[in-house]
């Protein structure tokens, strides 16, 4: 016997048509809306973030050599302190001697939050970046800067002075930072001179809590064999880990071996 299809039966099957059809275009809206994020989160922003730092470290360059590689305002301030958000004048014309025995200067660099005044260089990586006072996301790490920790010393000068940088994203400029090894080289350049540090020690992961790793003399406050026990000429890199997480952190220490004064 032949079954009778009511007008009510055809306009069920016709709303579940719509629905699975409505349903459908709703997905693929969303999957290529979340596309287009996670484009724009690692191509995009990686590309301006990279563009921006490479005419920074040019606008810095070019500043530097009309100036003659001049220093700064002669108000030097305590060494030993770095500037908190705002202006101040962080670094002392007087001469220290270093871990290694040489005789090594502090010039007088005057510096600004979230504004970069030096240049980090790491030739196993490729990479030459501004440094910016501070480490807020935003204001530094976001323009694909590394960010210097206030507080914390500045090139040349005893104790630790101590950058972080973004992994991923937004010029990710410490992306490869695990490619680093012992006796690697770390160049600063500032308005007055260049800073060479050597690559010492490698703590690949810690809790993003660990204070430790930027102290006037770094050591792991979680995994104490890592970092120092004595005071010296310090610099520390330090990063997100495992790639594309903030859930820990590593740690690049260096120790300062020369000091060459801007011509």
């Amino acid at each position: 016997m032949r079954r009778v299809v009511g007008h009510g039966d055809r306009r069920r099957r016709a709303r579940r048509r719509r629905v699975v059809w409505t349903g459908g275009e709703l997905l693929v809206t969303v999957g290529l809306v979340l596309m287009l994020l996670v484009v724009h989160q690692l191509w995009w922003t990686n590309r301006e973030a990279k563009q921006g730092a490479e005419r920074k470290v040019e606008a810095l360059e070019r500043e530097w050599g009309e100036s003659g590689g001049s220093t700064d305002s002669g108000n030097a301030g305590n060494s030993g302190s770095g500037a908190k958000g705002g202006s101040g004048a962080t670094g002392s014309s007087s001469s220290s001697r270093s871990g290694t025995g040489r005789q090594q200067t502090s010039y007088t660099t005057r510096v600004v939050a979230s504004q970069a005044y030096a240049i980090l260089i790491i030739p196993r990586l490729g990479l030459r970046v501004p440094i910016a006072e501070g480490v807020s996301k935003p204001d530094v790490l976001n323009h694909g800067y590394v960010g210097h920790y206030p507080g914390t010393q500045q090139p040349g000068q005893a104790g630790n002075f101590a950058l972080a940088g973004h992994r991923n994203t937004h010029g990710e400029p410490f992306r490869y930072l695990p490619r680093l090894k012992r006796k690697d080289t770390i160049e600063v350049e500032t308005r007055s001179a260049t800073y060479t540090y050597v690559v010492d020690q490698i703590l690949p992961q810690t809790s993003s809590r660990d204070s430790g790793v930027v102290q006037a003399v770094p050591r792991s406050i979680v995994k104490p064999s890592y970092g120092y026990k004595e005071p010296g000429y310090y610099i520390t890199l330090t990063t997100c880990t495992p790639e594309f997480t903030s859930r820990y952190r590593m740690a690049v220490w260096g120790k300062l071996v020369s000091m060459r004064p801007r011509a």
